[in-house]
């Protein structure tokens, strides 16, 4: 699976995806993950990538020649087919793990980071195939949004976990649901006590317990 990220600062990316499990799936050709320089589609000395809004306001707006310009030089490269450009915006649709499942199934996929006051609106009209919003809050652009999502939907990619039960027992592996709690050792740490039914070895009760536990933390 590849990745493609559109972005003012493409350096940002090297420390997150040099380490753990990204890192992991890169050195065990799961995944390519590339990050593109939009300075790099500009025309002018200066590398312009933003201006001012028509009709007045405060801030500046992303040009939408560059991120055209990007956008085409990528998919002549891959199987545009196979491929979903996704545009990070406050109005996008919430994302959620149905959605990570749901990316999976693309071949590449294109991140497109936002800065300033926002991307011109024909990016969005003409370009992105959807808008996705991290939640109601405001980031200063679209890159923590574009590590959070890759992160979510590598882990789910067959084999780059080394337990796939990891994936099948986690929190919103299936709508509404959230795991039990876990502990580990010590059993017993400044009077904070490991609940007795998980080392009593009795599996099946661990298993009901887990079971409601995960429910009534779901129903609060």
């Amino acid at each position: 699976m590849k990745f493609d990220i559109i972005t003012i600062f493409p350096k940002m990316f090297d420390s997150y995806f040099s380490e753990s499990i990204i890192k992991r799936a890169k050195d065990g050709k799961f995944i390519d993950i590339e990050a593109h320089d939009l300075r790099d589609y500009t025309t002018d000395s200066h590398k312009t990538v933003d201006d001012t809004p028509y009709g007045g306001g405060a801030g500046m707006v992303m040009k939408v020649e560059p991120l055209w310009k990007a956008i085409n030089d990528i998919k002549s490269k891959i199987n545009s087919k196979g491929s979903r450009v996704i545009l990070f915006s406050a109005k996008g649709k919430r994302y959620a793990q149905e959605d990570a499942r749901r990316l999976l199934k693309y071949e590449n996929l294109i991140f497109i980071c936002g800065r300033y006051e926002g991307i011109d609106e024909r990016v969005a009209q003409n370009i992105a195939n959807e808008e996705i919003s991290m939640g109601d809050f405001v980031l200063t652009g679209g890159e923590v949004p574009a590590m959070a999502i890759i992160d979510s939907i590598v882990r789910l990619i067959p084999g780059v976990l080394g337990n796939s039960e990891s994936i099948e027992i986690e929190s919103h592996s299936e709508e509404g649901y959230l795991e039990y709690p876990q502990y580990t050792k010590p059993e017993d740490f400044l009077g904070w006590k490991v609940p007795e039914v998980l080392l009593s070895g009795n599996h099946k009760k661990v298993a009901e317990w887990r079971k409601e536990h995960s429910k009534r933390k779901n129903a609060q």
